[in-house]
C-alpha cells in the first residue's frame, strides 16, 4: 500500500473524525473509504444524479450495488426493513444511524430503480433457502 501525507482543514478533519467514529471505523479508514468510492463512482459512471446520496460499490458477486453514500449499508437493507419489517423512515434512521433523509432517498431511489433492487433482494432470499 502506498503512503500519501494529506493536509485537510481543521473543520473537513473534524467532520471526517465524527463520521468515521459514528462509522466505527478509523479516520485512515474512513479516508480510503471515502477516496475508493469517488473513484469507483466515476470510473464506473452508474451513479444515478437524481440521488446523490447512493452510491455503487461491487459486492462479493462482482456486481454493482447501489449503497447509502459514505454509510456501507445497501439500499436493499432499507428497502427490505421498510417493505419487510414495516419499519418507519425514522424508525430505520435509528436502527442504522442514518438520517431520515438518507432513509427517504434510499426508498425513492428504489422508486425509481424497484425491479433492480427486487432483483437483489429475491436473488438473496434464493441463496438463502438453498443454505438452509
Amino acid at each position: 500500500m502506498a503512503r500519501y501525507s494529506l493536509n485537510l482543514p481543521t473543520q473537513l478533519k473534524q467532520d471526517a473524525e465524527k463520521y468515521a467514529a459514528s462509522q466505527g471505523v478509523s479516520l485512515n479508514q474512513f479516508i480510503l473509504w471515502a477516496v475508493a468510492e469517488k473513484v469507483g463512482a466515476l470510473s464506473q459512471q452508474l451513479d444515478d444524479p437524481a440521488f446523490p446520496e447512493i452510491t455503487y460499490r461491487r459486492g462479493a458477486s462482482g456486481q454493482p450495488m447501489p449503497f447509502l453514500r459514505g454509510s456501507g449499508l445497501r439500499v436493499q437493507t432499507v428497502v427490505v426493513a421498510a417493505k419487510l419489517w414495516g419499519l418507519s423512515p425514522k424508525e430505520i434512521a435509528a436502527e442504522y444511524g442514518l438520517s431520515e433523509a438518507q432513509v427517504k432517498q434510499a426508498l425513492a431511489y428504489f422508486g425509481a430503480h424497484a425491479a433492480e433492487i427486487e432483483m437483489a433482494i429475491a436473488s438473496e432470499e434464493t441463496l438463502e433457502a438453498a443454505n438452509v
